[in-house]
């Protein structure tokens, strides 16, 4: 029997979770998706000092601040580039979590990673912007998306955000499974007694099939895994974003098959009502765990953002 991960790649696209270019080398995956945290993680790694030395020599600006985060845009775009040298796809550059509230910001930034790409000799045609799954961020990628310039919607937990996604024509979603399970267990709810009953699991399930069955061509790519488990039990979504720990995990388990768990029932229904941004924040507010993890994982990534550019004016002082 083949491994749970070539059985899985049957029935969704695989995509790796990660910024290191040796894990996506041995899985080969057709897109690889990258945060903060991941391009934090990478620069310590011994393959990536030239790569950091470079974005360094290249800094521009008027003050160190201004060298420093140009430094750090010009380091993601040099790691984008040497994973789009490994997947045949797409690899998704994520912009500054603090822009999250900045419709403005995000779109300078978005276009400015988009021509240092291009810049490279890398087109449009295999990036994703990723942006937090706000209004302003919904905002930004629905201009984005106007111009050709597709976007991943990241931090995304509410379905209130799903289906403004889809409203605004972004080209994919990922909406996340481990961290509301995360969510759940902190609340003192018991696990869940099948990977069926996972609320993440649920949450991406019932994304899934609004959108099929609503013709929304928007991808769904289920992400931030806690377990094999989970990702299993989503066998069928779009797209799946995975760590190269459940990735290997995956790759070596050749003694259970893998089954289609999201299944396209045919049943199709006139999109609903437009969702506004008074009817979105409502929505939204009312679900505690998506209030809660949204503004946590902006956070989250706006301290690794941060810690980045203080390895990154470090050397450019020296």
């Amino acid at each position: 029997m083949t491994s749970q991960l070539e059985q899985l790649r049957a029935l969704s696209a695989v995509v790796a979770d990660t910024g290191d270019i040796e894990a996506i080398a041995r899985f080969r995956p057709l897109d690889a998706t990258t945060n903060p945290s991941l391009l934090l993680k990478a620069a310590a790694l011994p393959a990536y000092a030239p790569l950091i030395d470079a974005a360094i020599a290249g800094a521009r600006g008027n003050d160190t601040d201004a060298r420093v985060a140009d430094a750090g845009d010009r380091l993601a775009v040099a790691i984008g580039g040497e994973i789009l040298k490994l997947v045949p796809g797409r690899v998704s550059t994520e912009c500054d979590a603090r822009h999250s509230f900045d419709t403005a910001a995000t779109l300078a930034q978005a276009r400015k990673l988009v021509a240092l790409y291009e810049g490279a000799g890398v087109g449009r045609e295999r990036l994703l912007i990723k942006i937090a799954s706000t209004w302003e961020g919904i905002r930004a990628a629905e201009q984005l998306e106007r111009a050709g310039i597709h976007c991943n919607l990241t931090l995304l937990f509410s379905f209130a955000q799903a289906v403004a996604c889809a409203e605004a024509g972004v080209f994919l979603i990922s909406p996340f499974v481990g961290r509301i399970l995360d969510w759940h267990l902190a609340q003192g709810l018991p696990a869940p007694a099948t990977p069926q009953d996972d609320p993440g699991v649920a949450s991406v399930t019932r994304i899934w099939q609004h959108y099929k069955r609503h013709g929304y061509t928007t991808v769904v790519m289920g992400a931030s895994f806690r377990n094999t488990g989970q990702v299993l039990a989503l066998a069928g979504c779009d797209r799946l974003t995975i760590a190269p720990e459940l990735l290997d995990a995956l790759a070596n388990d050749a003694g259970t098959s893998v089954a289609r768990a999201l299944v396209d029932d045919g049943e199709r229904a006139p999109a609903p009502m437009t969702i506004d941004e008074v009817m979105f924040r409502w929505q939204h507010n009312e679900d505690a765990m998506a209030t809660e993890k949204l503004a946590d994982g902006i956070r989250r990534f706006a301290v690794d953002q941060e810690k980045l550019e203080r390895l990154l004016a470090q050397r450019l002082a020296s």
